[in-house]
């Protein structure tokens, strides 16, 4: 049985465009032109991954994100937007939405990203934690910070944080790899499994929500840093 998708578009056409392409490419699909009814369906089918456009009726798109998450949800969340605003993309990501894609967009891209969320997802539900690494089961430490593979949680100076799954596994990413400089296209393969580049943004909007959570001073950081003209490296403080 092929994986499922929910698609909460209220425009028909392209609901029924992006149907056709995830049918074809062997997945299933169920749809809902508003949000209460998408959330309704995501209640009922718990399907593997929303495409969640933001402009809904009824409800919009940050709600139902929100309530999944509150809920205790960990479906991977797409966001179709037509916004460029950088503040509604940061907005869907500290809710808990997984990703976004900003119309208009190619199908090659969208099958890609749906693609490799589902993955991800898979991954992080099959992978138990006696298959990490022995030196990462207990933890890993690095200046306020500590990590644990095992029990998937980040603290600092003992207060636990609260990250998205993407801000996890950035910051599971980076630790793994102290000194190390990344470019945003590596990031974007290595961490969102990505098998062709889309929306760079995406990383640089992650960086900074992850910053604010884990940096004394986001503005001034001293564990995630910024390479000029080359990418992103974690310091460890």
């Amino acid at each position: 049985m092929g994986k499922t998708i929910l698609i909460v578009e209220d425009e028909q056409a392209i609901s029924d465009i992006l149907a056709f392409n995830l049918v074809r490419a062997g997945y299933e699909t169920l749809s809902a032109t508003d949000g209460q009814t998408g959330l309704d369906m995501a209640r009922a089918y718990n399907p593997d991954l929303i495409l969640l456009d933001i402009m809904l009726p009824v409800l919009d798109g940050f709600s139902l994100c929100r309530r999944l998450r509150e809920e205790g949800s960990a479906v991977p969340v797409l966001m179709l937007t037509a916004r460029e605003d950088e503040a509604d993309k940061v907005l869907g990501l500290e809710l808990g939405a997984d990703d976004y894609i900003t119309k208009p967009f190619s199908m090659r891209e969208l099958l890609a990203r749906v693609g490799a969320n589902i993955r991800r997802a898979a991954a992080d539900e099959q992978a138990p934690s006696a298959s990490r690494p022995a030196a990462e089961t207990e933890f890993l430490t690095a200046g306020p910070l500590t990590l644990s593979p095992s029990g998937m949680e980040v603290r600092k100076r003992g207060a636990l944080l609260a990250l998205s799954q993407r801000e996890y596994d950035l910051l599971l990413f980076f630790m793994r790899r102290p000194g190390n400089v990344f470019s945003r296209e590596e990031l974007m393969r290595d961490v969102w499994n990505y098998e062709y580049y889309g929306d760079l943004r995406t990383v640089d909007v992650t960086i900074r929500r992850l910053r604010e959570k884990i940096e004394d001073s986001p503005g001034n950081p001293t564990l995630l840093l910024t390479k000029r003209g080359t990418g992103y490296l974690f310091a460890g403080g």
